[in-house]
């Protein structure tokens, strides 16, 4: 009897030992697991804190350069109306006038470096100097190159194109005099190459080789910035 009690009491004491040793280790793994998640946890919050902080820090930079554009921008636009109010112009004409020297300093300026190739406008800028030179115009020559030119599309660093031409006039030598010296002060740069004269001082033909520029337009490049 009692050697039966003595087996139950230490079945009893091992199956009570074998309970707690299974309650460990599942307390033991559920620890583990949770210190795990933890970990796992804490470093992508920590690596979500550091990714917002560095958009925060962009958006900083990106609105303190926004304001300072919006101030240039308010400063350009003062002083182009200002610049563009001026009367007399840049020239000395009338802002409102239509003489060759006359119009706004922006017209002017538009008028003095073209964004694109027009050989038909360059033409009839050069039959409008020519006539208030009153000299005749015999011909005015050149290769129309809008096939290629008229394709050339803005770019952030434009550089300027020349567009050569002839032309050809007569009339007293001292008109041709005046002519060049038109062609070397006007508003849209001309430049003149040669100059091949025929015929005497009251009645000489005169052909001008030279060349103007365009510009193609500036363009502004504009990004999106990705934070990694």
């Amino acid at each position: 009897m009692d050697s039966d009690m003595a087996r139950t009491t230490a079945f009893t004491k091992r199956a009570l030992i074998g309970k707690a040793n299974s309650n460990m280790v599942a307390a033991t793994t559920i620890a583990a697991f949770i210190f795990v998640f933890t970990l796992v946890a804490g470093k992508s919050l920590l690596s979500q804190m550091a990714y917002q902080n560095r958009v925060i820090s962009t958006k900083k930079t990106a609105l303190a350069q926004l304001k300072t554009d919006l101030n240039a921008r308010d400063n350009l636009q003062a002083s182009y109306n200002s610049f563009v109010a001026q009367n007399p112009n840049v020239l000395g004409g009338n802002a409102g006038g239509t003489d060759a020297q006359d119009g706004d300093n922006a017209t002017l300026i538009l008028d003095s470096l073209p964004s694109s190739y027009d050989f038909p406008a360059l033409t009839t800028s050069l039959e409008k100097i020519i006539n208030n030179q009153q000299l005749k115009i015999l011909s005015i020559t050149g290769t129309d190159l809008q096939a290629t030119e008229g394709n050339k599309q803005t770019s952030p660093t434009p550089t300027a194109v020349a567009m050569p031409f002839q032309v050809n006039v007569n009339g007293p030598y001292q008109l041709i005099q005046n002519l060049n010296d038109v062609l070397l002060h006007s508003i849209r740069p001309f430049q003149v190459q040669t100059i091949e004269l025929s015929g005497d001082e009251s009645s000489m033909n005169a052909t001008f080789t030279a060349q103007t520029y365009y510009q193609p337009g500036k363009t502004l490049n504009i990004t999106n910035e990705v934070v990694k």
